[in-house]
């Protein structure tokens, strides 16, 4: 069974921000390798970031990070970016704020 591919508007906006074309060639070949069997890829994240999972990509230096739902046969892509431990603009730390920015939100929608 193949999943979709869907990808949030974050992450639409991250991969159009990494300027090299040829990254991006890469990084889209990895993300369609996730149609199969995306739960048995990359690793699963923990913490804040609970439910999402992460692979590699170009080389070592970009990480997708991704839910998958397989009550939908879906997987969402929820941003990229390169892995800068300890940097604001570390992909890990700008989907962080992305998934609590979308909590808040969330919680505003409901009063």
């Amino acid at each position: 069974m193949e999943y979709k591919i869907i990808f949030s508007i974050q992450a639409r906006k991250l991969f159009a921000a990494i300027k090299d074309r040829r990254e991006q060639s890469v990084i889209l070949a990895r993300i369609e390798k996730l149609k199969v069997e995306p739960e048995k890829q990359g690793k699963a994240l923990s913490e804040e970031l609970a439910g999402y999972r992460s692979i590699r990509a170009v080389g070592q230096r970009y990480r997708i990070v991704y839910q998958v739902e397989p009550d939908r046969v879906v997987v969402v892509i929820v941003g990229m970016g390169r892995r800068k431990e300890g940097d604001k603009r570390d992909v890990y730390a700008v989907i962080q704020d992305l998934i609590s920015d979308l909590a808040i939100s969330l919680d505003d929608d409901e009063f």
